[in-house]
C-alpha cells in the first residue's frame, strides 16, 4: 500500500479555518497557493465537514493538496466516511489525502459528547467496517470502490504498527525529530510519514513562549501524548503544568531559524511530509501573517 498522492516536503496544518466564511477561507488559501504553498491539512470540523471544506478549497485552487488532519471517526457511519472521503478523492486524486483516526478524549467526550473508548480496538473495529465491500454499490451492480488510500494518526508504537498494516502511512502530532525516526523504523520504507510540527513565527520572543507554553500545555492532561513524551525520556517534572521549557522547546519551534532547522531535523529523520501549525495569540484565529512568512524560509514551499 503506498499513498497515491505525491507530497511536497512542507504544507500548513490550521485549526479552525472552517470557523471563517467559506469565501473568506478559500481566498485565504487561494493567496497562499500563490506565495507557493504546497499542502493545507484540516483539523476536525467544528463549524463545517472537512470533507466539504476540503472540496471547497480544492475547487478555488490549482495546485494545492489538501489533507484532512484528522477526519475523526466517532460520530460517523464509516458508510458515510467512505462516501465522503470517496467523493473528494475520485473528485481530485492527485490533490487529496484522507486522514482519519479517533482523535482524543477532549474532542470526543468535551465536543461531541460520545464516550472514549479504547482507541486502537475502536479504530481497527472501524477500519474493519470501513474496507466492508459497498452493499448499495453492489446492488446496484456496480463495481466495488475498493479500499480508501488514507493515513491514519498515530503516536504509540502499535498504533504505527496499525497505521502501518492497515493504512498506506501515519500522521504524528506534537512529537519530536526522535519520535520521527522511531515511527520510520516502525513504518518500513514504504509508508507515508506525515509530521505536524507547532511553530511560532514573527512574534516577540516573549510572546511566542506564551504561546507555546498554551499550546502544550492545553495536551498535558491527555494520557495518550503524556505516554508518547514519556516514552521520549521526559519526566513528571516536563509534565506538570504549564510544561516545562525543556518539553515545550522540543516541541515547538519558535523563530525563523528554528523553524528550518526542525524541518530539516524530521525530514532527516524520517518524514516524508512536514505540516507546521502556527500558533495564534487567540484560539483559532487564522495566522495568515504566519503563513506568509512560513511561506518564504523554506524554498520547498515556493
Amino acid at each position: 500500500m503506498v499513498l497515491p498522492t505525491s507530497l511536497p516536503r512542507t504544507g500548513i496544518w490550521v485549526n479552525g479555518l472552517d470557523l471563517q466564511a467559506p469565501a473568506v477561507a478559500t481566498g485565504l488559501v487561494a493567496e497562499l497557493e500563490e506565495l507557493g504553498l504546497g499542502a493545507i491539512w484540516l483539523s476536525e470540523g467544528l463549524a463545517h465537514d472537512p470533507f466539504v471544506t476540503a472540496a471547497g478549497l480544492l475547487a478555488a485552487t490549482h495546485r494545492l493538496l489538501v489533507g484532512t488532519g484528522i477526519a475523526v471517526t466517532y460520530g460517523r457511519h464509516p458508510h458515510w466516511m467512505r462516501a465522503s472521503a470517496r467523493a473528494v478523492l475520485d473528485s481530485y486524486p492527485d490533490r487529496f489525502v484522507f486522514g482519519t483516526g479517533t482523535s482524543n478524549p477532549r474532542v470526543v467526550e468535551g465536543v461531541l459528547g460520545l464516550e472514549y473508548r479504547r482507541p486502537l480496538a475502536t479504530l481497527r473495529d472501524y477500519l474493519d467496517d470501513l474496507d466492508t465491500p459497498d452493499t448499495l454499490r453492489a446492488q446496484l451492480g456496480l463495481p466495488d470502490s475498493g479500499r480508501l488510500p488514507r493515513i491514519l494518526a498515530a503516536l504509540g508504537p502499535r498504533a504505527l504498527q496499525l497505521a502501518r498494516d492497515r493504512a498506506d502511512g501515519a500522521i504524528t502530532y506534537l512529537v519530536t525529530p526522535e519520535h520521527t525516526a522511531q515511527a520510520r523504523a516502525t513504518l518500513g520504507p514504504d509508508r507515508t510519514l506525515v509530521v505536524e510540527q507547532a511553530v511560532v513565527v514573527g512574534a516577540d520572543d516573549a510572546d511566542a513562549r506564551t504561546r507555546a507554553h498554551a499550546h502544550v500545555g492545553a495536551y498535558l492532561p491527555n494520557p495518550g501524548y503524556r505516554a508518547s513524551w514519556q516514552r521520549l525520556g521526559f519526566t513528571d517534572a516536563d509534565l506538570t503544568a504549564p510544561g516545562s521549557d525543556r518539553l515545550v522547546n522540543a516541541l515547538v519551534a519558535i523563530g525563523e531559524d528554528q523553524v528550518r532547522q526542525r524541518i530539516a531535523a524530521h525530514i532527516a529523520a524520517g518524514a516524508d511530509h512536514v505540516c507546521l501549525q502556527a500558533l495564534s495569540a487567540e484560539p483559532f484565529t487564522i495566522p495568515a501573517q504566519q503563513w506568509k512568512l512560513l511561506a518564504t524560509i523554506d524554498d520547498s514551499l515556493r
